[in-house]
C-alpha cells in the first residue's frame, strides 16, 4: 500500500506537467473558482456555528459544571485538548459533506476531464453518448451518497472516541485518513465507470488499491494549505492525478 501511496503522490507532479502540456487550464480554473467560492462560504458557516454546537453539547452533558467543581488544572487541560480535537473532527465531517455536495455538482465536468486525460494518454477517443453521460452522473451520485453514509458512520464513531482524554488525541489523524480514502475513491471511480465496472466491482477494485485512494486524497487536502491557489487547483488536479495513477500502476488487469 505504501508503494501505491507514493505512486498517487507522484501522479500530482505528472498531472501538472500533463495539464500544462495539453493546455487543459479551462477545465481546471472554472470548476476551481466555483469550488473556492463554495469552500469559503462553507467555512464561514462552519466557524460561526461550530463553537455554539460544542458549547451546547458540553452544557448538555454537564462537563463545564463538573470541571468547575473539580477545580483541577490537569482535567481542564485534558478536556480543552479534547474540545480542540472535537472541533477538528467536526471540521473534517463538515468538509466531507461539502466535498460530496461539490462532487455531485461537478460530476459531469470531472467525468469529462478524467475521460479527456485517458483519451490523450491512450491516443484514442471515447465516443460521446448523452445517455451514457447521464447514467454516469446518476452512478456518481449513488456512490457519493453511499460513501457519505459509510463515512458518516465512521466519523460519528470516531467523534465519540474523541471525547476520551488522550485516546481522543489520535482520532483526528484517523479521521483524516478515512477522509483521504473516500475522496480518492471518488476520483478513481471516474475511470472505473468509464471502463464499465459496476459499482460493486468498482468498490472491490478500489478496495484492493487503497494506497492510490489514500495518496490521492492526502495531496488533495495538503493543497488546501495553499490559500486560494491550492483551493482552485485541488479538485481538478485530483481527477487528473487519479486517472494517471491508475495508468501507471503495476497491474493493468481489469481496468
Amino acid at each position: 500500500m505504501l508503494k501505491e501511496i507514493v505512486t498517487a503522490i507522484q501522479s500530482y507532479a505528472r498531472a501538472h506537467r500533463f495539464i500544462r502540456e495539453h493546455r487543459l487550464w479551462k477545465w481546471i480554473i472554472v470548476p476551481g473558482i466555483i469550488y473556492t467560492l463554495l469552500f469559503l462560504a462553507g467555512m464561514y458557516f462552519f466557524w460561526t456555528s461550530s463553537s455554539q454546537v460544542v458549547s451546547a453539547f458540553n452544557h448538555w452533558l454537564g462537563i463545564d459544571r463538573w470541571l468547575h467543581q473539580q477545580r483541577s488544572p490537569i482535567l481542564s487541560f485534558l478536556f480543552l485538548m479534547g474540545e480542540i480535537m472535537v472541533r477538528l473532527i467536526m471540521m473534517l465531517f463538515y468538509f466531507s459533506l461539502f466535498k460530496y455536495l461539490f462532487l455531485i455538482i461537478g460530476s459531469p465536468v470531472f467525468a469529462y476531464l478524467s475521460e479527456k486525460t485517458e483519451s490523450i494518454m491512450e491516443g484514442k477517443d471515447f465516443p460521446f453518448s448523452l445517455k451514457q453521460l447521464l447514467a454516469d452522473i446518476f452512478r456518481g451520485i449513488r456512490l457519493a451518497l453511499r460513501n457519505t453514509l459509510w463515512q458518516t458512520v465512521y466519523t460519528v464513531s470516531l467523534l465519540i472516541l474523541s471525547f476520551i482524554p488522550i485516546v481522543g488525541w489520535v482520532v483526528p489523524v484517523t479521521t483524516l485518513l478515512v477522509e483521504c480514502y473516500y475522496y480518492g475513491f471518488s476520483m478513481l471511480d471516474y475511470s472505473c465507470e468509464r471502463h464499465k465496472l459496476s459499482p460493486s466491482e468498482s468498490i472491490a477494485f478500489i478496495g484492493k488499491h487503497k494506497g492510490l485512494a489514500i495518496g490521492n486524497g492526502m495531496v488533495f487536502y495538503l493543497m488546501h494549505l495553499i490559500p486560494f491557489l491550492g483551493w482552485v487547483l485541488a479538485p481538478a488536479y485530483a481527477v487528473v492525478a487519479a486517472t494517471i495513477s491508475l495508468y501507471h500502476r503495476d497491474d493493468k488487469i481489469g481496468i
